[in-house]
C-alpha cells in the first residue's frame, strides 16, 4: 500500500509571510482547498478494507472465477514512481547557491549606496527653505544661470537655441 503522510509538509505561517498584500485573497482559498484535500483523505482508513473472499465464493455460482479474481487481486502491485529528479534538483539548488549569495551581495551594496543618497538628501534644506541661490550653490550644472546660460522657457533641452534631435541609433 501508499504510505500515509502524517505531518504537513508546508510550512503555511512562512509561506504567508511571503505572500503579498494583495494576493492574502488567492492565498486563503488555496490553504482552504488543501486543507479540505488533506481532511478528506485523512478521513480515510490508511489501507484498503480486506475482501471476504470466502463470502464471494458463496455467492458466486461460478466455479474459479473468485479463486481467479483473488489472485490477481493479491498480485497486483500499484506502480510508485521512483524519486529520480531530488537529487538533479538538490544539486541544482546547490550549484545556484553562489549566484543567489553574490546577487544578494550586491543589492546589499546597492542598498548602501542608496542610504548613502538618500542620508546625503535628508540633509539638504527642506523645499520650503531653498532659495534659487542655495540651489545654484548645490547643484551648479543643474540650476538655472540666466547670465552664464540663459535659457527658454520652459528650460527644457529641447526649448533652446540650438537643439538638434537626436538620431536613433539602428543596428
Amino acid at each position: 500500500m501508499s504510505k500515509r503522510f502524517t505531518k504537513q509538509s508546508i510550512d503555511w505561517a512562512q509561506l504567508q509571510k511571503l505572500v503579498p498584500p494583495d494576493e492574502k485573497g488567492k492565498f486563503l482559498a488555496f490553504k482552504a482547498k488543501a486543507d479540505a484535500y488533506l481532511r478528506r483523505v485523512n478521513a480515510n482508513p490508511p489501507e484498503l478494507p480486506k475482501i471476504d473472499w470466502k463470502k464471494y465464493q458463496s455467492l458466486v455460482p461460478v466455479a474459479g472465477m473468485v479463486e481467479k479474481f483473488q489472485k490477481e487481486y493479491e498480485a497486483y502491485k500499484v506502480p510508485y514512481p521512483e524519486d529520480k529528479l531530488s537529487a538533479t534538483i538538490d544539486e541544482q539548488w546547490k550549484s545556484l547557491e553562489p549566484q543567489i549569495k553574490a546577487y544578494c551581495d550586491e543589492r546589499e551594496h546597492d542598498i548602501k549606496e542608496a542610504s548613502k543618497v538618500l542620508d546625503a538628501m535628508k540633509k539638504l534644506p527642506t523645499f520650503e527653505e531653498m532659495t534659487m541661490e542655495s540651489l545654484y550653490d548645490l547643484y551648479p550644472e543643474q540650476a538655472l544661470d540666466p547670465v552664464k546660460m540663459p535659457t527658454f522657457w520652459p528650460h527644457d533641452e529641447e526649448s533652446q537655441l540650438g537643439y538638434v534631435i537626436k538620431q536613433k541609433v539602428t543596428k
